[in-house]
Formats: structure tokens, sequence, C-alpha cells
């Protein structure tokens, strides 16, 4: 017996530490590791950089042109022809990472660009090959070299801003259309745009959608541009974003998505802002502010893969955040501070930096799981597309720009709801049910119900759930008004029949022999059931406009789901009543004989012995059978995961359903990632199922420890 103790406790312990290693990486700190520098012969300071997913090829765009170079040896590829250049240098380019870019040329004119990568394995092994791919130059502002500027392909053609002077700015919209007879027609828009008020342009950035663009001054303000207006083109609004009043902003960035805008001043502040088109005329919401820099924020290179980006000063410090949480993860101290550009590998793995010499250095990213902090997992986190921070989960989304939303909040509350309505349920019928069939049911009727409510037990959850959400959920939303009148209408008709039965002359009572006058209640709860189910309808169809669920929404704005937390209380208290019912018969009916026997000689009646001897004898029995029937239906998941919408919704209405952790991991398990930070966060939810448990068994012995010494002198 010793050996199989030690062999259950070593098993479980097992267990845990298997858990815990599953989800401990979760928690780990990203790391930067380099990787080396290599110098890049380059004819002059280079102005963007880039590479492929597999970081082999880097592309470098300098005023002379674009350059490829292998990571492997870093020597110079043959530098492709910018067709349309015609000799002039190029004095900006826009946001890099995002498809389709461009260059903006020192005549004045602008060239849409896009460098792509084929990958082929010829004996064997990868080899990566990147080309330049241009279109026809855009003529913007004939002389004026175009250094500030903003692109991005549409589903309908392209979108062009540029400033073209302090305070002015081109619009560009390209239009397409392919009818279905003939070649493409191509449109284009120009529309001059005039900012109001102090300060010069300083940094550009456009959505993929081609809906808004945003305008950084050096007097602090981003002014928001609506493409999609009336006449082409309008200042929407303006607004003060810097950290403090009058300092420039210095970058501009949409993270993945582009429903975050990030901003980078010259005060070396870092802040996210949320594309809320409610917020006001500007249409941003300040979400987070991140740990800020010394110097002034010089460039900022968002993720391809999630909401992560880089942010880089000009005395070569570079910082890793992550927008959701809000959180600055990294610091990675560059060691020349005359860094001019830099980018966030495209599988999110790496970081790559060139300097004005040609000294292109890289790390090695390990930042796996950067959404999971304390706070997204147990705390209120502000998501994109949200008013105000709230706890949810989500954990996957229709396009790849999807937010994961991770938060355990909601899953413990679902659990502790469901287990709630479920005990009370359950906890009346079953401690009651056993001290009638111990102390004042007949031997011979003990003998059949006990064995009928120990067989309840052994039904399988997954049968239970499967006639809670297909059978009992319709049925009980048919009779929902009726259902909240049957304890009262059941509860007086008891009262009454027992009434009735005292009243009843001894020689009738006579014919029935001690504990088995249930028997004579078995028609009347039957009766006044129907009863109250009749009256539930007459009361819907008098009081309640003919639709109760009408009315609920009305009256008090609740909605009524059809498999909610009043289904699943019935599944699952009928799956605990019985071994509630079980182990608190058993305790009461070992409470010794001669206690009973003493208190009925002294003049106590049946009912008296029973709750004042019988009942605080057997409380150690009881209350484990209390926590073991909690512990039962904290960690269902059938029964929870058929009867209920599976909503994570914080909601204590019993009309709604919700989403426990066990029914969760069941649900997303299966499709989560090996390793990935969904996989490692269903494991951190099946720790806490194990802690809830464990602390509710402890705190269970301790009691019942207490009770026992308390009272085992009687």
């Amino acid at each position: 017996m010793s050996l199989g103790g030690v062999l259950v406790i070593a098993s479980i312990l097992a267990i845990l530490v298997v858990i815990v290693a599953e989800f401990a990486p979760l928690f780990r700190a990203p790391s930067a590791i380099p990787r080396g520098t290599m110098q890049v012969p380059l004819p002059s300071v280079p102005l963007a950089i880039g590479t492929d997913e597999y970081r082999e090829i880097v592309y470098l765009i300098t005023p002379g042109g674009v350059q490829f170079a292998p990571l492997a040896s870093g020597r110079t590829l043959a530098q492709p022809e910018v067709t349309g250049r015609q000799g002039a240098a190029i004095a900006g380019v826009s946001a890099l990472g995002r498809g389709p870019f461009a260059l903006g040329l020192t005549d004045g004119r602008v060239i849409p660009a896009e460098v792509r990568f084929s990958v082929s394995f010829p004996g064997g092994r990868r080899s990566v090959e990147g080309e330049l791919v241009t279109a026809s130059p855009v003529l913007v502002a004939a002389g004026r070299a175009i250094s500030h500027l903003a692109y991005t392909q549409t589903d309908e053609g392209a979108v062009l801003i540029a400033a073209t002077g302090p305070q002015a700015l081109s619009v560009i919209i390209i239009r397409q259309t392919k009818p279905l007879v003939g070649p493409p027609a191509r449109e284009e828009v120009r529309r001059a745009v005039v900012l109001s008020g102090e300060g010069e342009i300083t940094a550009l950035a456009v959505d993929t959608r081609g809906d808004h663009a945003y305008v950084g001054t050096s007097a602090g303000q981003v002014a928001r541009i609506d493409l999609g207006a009336s006449g082409g083109a309008r200042v929407q609004g303006v607004l003060d974003v810097t950290s403090r009043p009058g300092v420039a902003i210095t970058a501009l960035g949409f993270l993945l998505g582009d429903r975050t805008l990030l901003i980078g001043d010259g005060a070396g502040a870092v802040s996210s802002w949320l594309v809320v088109p409610e917020a006001g005329p500007a249409g941003l919401k300040r979400a987070h502010s991140f740990e800020p820099h010394r110097a002034a924020v010089a460039a900022l290179a968002p993720s391809r893969r999630d909401k992560g980006f880089f942010s880089a000063d000009r005395d070569g410090t570079i910082r890793l955040h992550y927008a959701t949480t809000g959180k600055s993860l990294l610091a990675v101290a560059h060691t020349d501070p005359a860094m001019t550009a830099l980018v966030y590998a495209p599988k999110a793995d790496g970081l790559l930096t060139i300097d004005a010499g040609g000294r292109l250095s890289q790390w090695d990213i390990r930042n796996p799981h950067p959404q999971a902090t304390l706070t997204s997992l147990f705390g209120r986190t502000l998501y994109e597309g949200y008013q105000e921070p709230t706890y949810a989960w989500q954990s996957t989304g229709a396009t790849d720009d999807f937010e994961e939303k991770f938060s355990l909040t909601p899953l413990i509350y679902g659990t502790l709801k469901g287990t709630a309505y479920a005990m009370l349920l359950a906890v009346p019928l079953a401690i009651l049910g056993a001290l009638y069939a111990s102390q004042f049911m007949h031997p011979t009727l003990k003998g059949l119900v006990k064995p009928v409510v120990e067989i309840m037990a052994a039904l399988p959850s997954v049968v239970l759930g499967f006639l809670a959400g297909l059978w009992l959920a319709p049925m009980i939303e048919k009779v929902v008004p009726g259902l909240f009148m049957l304890p009262l209408i059941v509860s007086a008709a008891i009262l009454l029949a027992a009434l009735l039965w005292r009243a009843t002359p001894a020689r009738i009572r006579r014919r029935f022999r001690p504990g088995t006058e249930v028997i004579v209640l078995i028609p009347v709860v039957v009766l006044s059931a129907w009863i109250a189910f009749r009256l539930g309808g007459l009361v819907e169809s008098t009081l309640l406009a003919g639709d109760y669920r009408g009315w609920l929404l009305s009256a008090l704005g609740l909605t009524y789901d059809q498999r909610n937390s009043l289904v699943v209380g019935f599944a699952m208290g009928f799956a605990v009543i019985p071994i509630i019912f079980t182990i608190a018969e058993d305790s009461l009916s070992n409470v010794p004989p001669y206690l009973t026997a003493g208190s009925l000689a002294l003049g106590a009646t049946r009912w008296q012995t029973a709750i004042n001897v019988v009942l605080p004898t057997a409380s150690p029995g009881i209350f484990s059978a209390l926590m073991i029937g909690f512990g039962r239906a904290v960690g269902e998941t059938m029964i929870v995961l058929m009867a209920t919408g599976n909503t994570p919704l914080m909601d204590w209405s019993i009309f709604n359903g919700f989403r426990a952790l066990s029914a969760n991991i069941a649900v997303e398990l299966p499709e989560a990632p090996q390793g990935g930070t969904l996989y490692r966060v269903l494991f951190l939810a099946a720790f806490l199922l194990f802690v809830m448990t464990f602390v509710v068994n402890t705190a269970a012995e301790i009691v019942r420890l207490r009770l026992r010494r308390r009272y085992q002198s009687l």
C-alpha cells in the first residue's frame, strides 16, 4: 500500500513537471545573439536595407541605385539598373517590407519598384536570387528632390504621397480597371494638399488599403488625410502626439495590419496609436508609450509576422518592443552611432543594420512568445479595434495580421461560473437526499434508491453533454418561465401535502411502513411540476408579451442563448449529484448508533436528532463530498464543451454561455502548433486547473481533519 501511494504521488509530480516544462518558455526573456559584421562595398551612404525570409541576401538602396549582397560573403553582386532613373540620384525611399515600394528621385520623379526573391534547389541546396522590378516613373514635382514619400499598392491600383514643400503634399491616386473586353484602363487623380499650422513635414505613412495617410511634422503633430473623400484627398484632423510640445516627429510606421500607427519623436519617445475612426477627426487613440531612447528616434522597423517592432535612435541604440502588451522587451547597443538603416527579418528571427561606411551587422533574435506576459494573460489589455482595455480570448483570426488574444481570465471566470451553477443545483438535492436516505427512508426502499443513484455516476459525461446540448437545451428554451416557477410551486405543494398527511387519520397512515411516505410525494411532485409549466406559459403570454426572450432583452438587457449556464447547471449538476450523495450518505450512515439512540431516548424527535446530532458528526465526510463534487465540476470537459456556446464571456447571467479552462483545452489543443504560443498557453491553463484542484483538495483535507477532531469526542 505504501508503494502504491508513493507511485501515485510520483506520477502526479511527473505530470506537474511535464506541464511546467511546456509553459515555462512563455516567460523566458528574449535575446539578441550577434551573428557578426561584414563590410559591404558601397558607393554612397545607404538609405534603406531589406532582406529575404531566409536572410541569405540583402538589398541596399543608395543614392546611386539598388544593390544586392549575399550575407555569406558580403561581396556586392551586379547592381541592377533602375529603369527610368536617367542619371538622377535617389533622394528618398518609402517604407520597405510592405510589398512594393517607391524611390524618390532628385529630379522630382518617383519610381514604383519591388524586390522579388526566387528560391531554387540546385544540387539539393537552397539558392536565393533577388530581382528588382520597376514601373514607369511618375512625375510629382519637376526639379524638386523627393525625400519624404509613402507608397502602397491596392486592389484598385496604387496610392503615392510625396512632400513637395515644407507643408505641401502631392497625392497621386492611380486606379486601374480591367473591362470584360479590351485593354485595362488607367486613371490618375492628382491632388495637392497643404497643411495648416506650424511645422514642416518630417515623416509620411499610408495604410495598405489606401484609405488614409498620416503626416508627421516638426511641430510634433500628426495630420490625418482622408484619401477616399470627395475630391480625392483632404486633411481630416490634426493631433499633438509627441512626448513634449514642439518636439519633432522623426519616424512613422504601421504595424502589421495597419491598425496601429507607430510614432517616434526627437526626444526619443516611442508610442503606438490605434487607428480608431470614432476617436475624433485625427482618428488616433494612444495605446502605449514604450521605454524611451536617450536620443532622437531615427528609424522604426515593424515585424511582418506579429505586432513587434524595433526602434533605433541616432546614438545607435536599438530596442525591441511589442505593441499588444506595450512592453519594451530588449535593448541592443549598436557599436556605431552612424547607423543609417535597419530591418526586422521577415520571419521575425533576425535584425540587420547598415551604417554610413557600409558595415552590415546582424543579430539572431529569439523572441518566440512576445504576446505572453502576466498582464496579457491575466489582466486587461487594449487590443486593436477595442475602445477600452478588456479581458479577451481569441486565439485565431481570418487573416495573418490578426492580433492574438490570450487572456485566461474569461476562462477561469467561466470555469468558476459553470461550477457554481452546477453546485447550486447539486448540493441541496444531494445533501438533503442523503440525509433522508440515511435517517428516514425505509431500508428496503433505500436498497433500491442508492444503487440507482450510484449508477448515475457511471454515465459517460459525453453522453450527458450530448443529451444536454441536443435535447435538454431546446426543451428548456420552451419552458423557461415555468422552470423558474417550478421551485416555488413544487415546494408549496410538498408543504401542503405534508400538512394533509399529518391531518390524515392515523389508521390510514399506519398502512404505510415508516420510511415509505416518500412514495406519496411522487404524484404530488409530478402534478405540481405540470402546474408550474402550465402557469409559466400563462405568465409568458399575459405578462411577458408572449415572448420571454424579447422581454428579457428589452426590460433587463439580457440575451438568451439556447446553450447557456442554466443548461450546464442541470447537466453538470446531474453528473455531480451521485458523487456527493454517495459519500455524504455513507458518512451519515456511519454515525455511531448510540448517538442517535441516546438522542431519541432523551426525547428528541428524529428530525432534531438528524439535524443536531447526525449532521454535525458526519460533517467531515459531508465536506469531503462537497469538495470532491467541486473538483469534479471544475474539471468537467465534455458537458461544458457540448452544452454551452463556448463563448469566453465574463457575465454571471444564467442565460449566457461561457468557456471553461477544460473545454478550451479540448477545443484548441488539436489545432495548436506544437511549441507555439497557443500550445504553451494551453498547458498553462492545464496548470491552473491542476492548481485549482490541488488547492481545493488541500483545503478540504484541512477542514475535514479539523471537523473530525472537533466531533470525535462525541
